[in-house]
C-alpha cells in the first residue's frame, strides 16, 4: 500500500526536521514546505493526503494558505491541522473560520500529532 503523503509546513527548520523523522518513522511520506507561498504551491502540486500547517509564517500566513485551499473545490477535501505556538482560543476559532479540521499547539506531544492523523488518515 502507498504511504500517505503528508504535506509540513512550518519556517523552523530543526522542528520539521524533527516532526519529518518521527512522522516518517510512523511510516508516513513528508514532503517539507518553509514558507506559506511555498506550502500552498507544494499543496497544489502535491496534492498530498494531509497538511500540517503553521501559522506565522514567512511570506504568507497558515490562516490565508489554509483559506486558500479550503476555498478551492479542487483542494478542499485535504485535511489540514494548525500547528502553532498560538494558544489563544481566538486562534483557534480563526483556524476553524478558514477550514481547518484541526489544532494542535507547540509545544506539543508527538504522540497527540500522531493520533491527530490517524483521526484523519487512518491507521495502517
Amino acid at each position: 500500500m502507498a504511504k500517505k503523503r503528508i504535506l509540513l509546513v512550518d519556517d523552523e527548520k530543526d522542528l520539521v526536521e524533527m516532526v519529518k523523522m518521527r512522522l516518517e518513522a510512523s511510516g508516513y511520506e513528508i514532503i517539507p514546505a518553509y514558507d506559506g507561498q511555498e506550502g500552498l504551491e507544494k499543496a497544489r502540486k502535491e496534492i498530498p493526503d494531509l497538511i500540517i500547517l503553521d501559522i506565522m509564517l514567512p511570506k504568507m500566513d497558515g490562516y490565508k494558505v489554509c483559506r486558500l485551499l479550503k476555498f478551492d473545490e479542487k483542494y478542499k477535501k485535504i485535511p489540514i491541522i494548525m500547528f502553532s505556538a498560538r494558544a489563544q482560543e481566538s486562534d483557534q476559532s480563526t483556524g476553524k473560520e478558514v477550514g481547518a479540521d484541526g489544532y494542535i499547539v507547540k509545544p506539543f506531544e508527538p504522540v497527540a500529532l500522531v493520533n491527530k492523523i490517524q483521526e484523519f488518515l487512518g491507521k495502517d
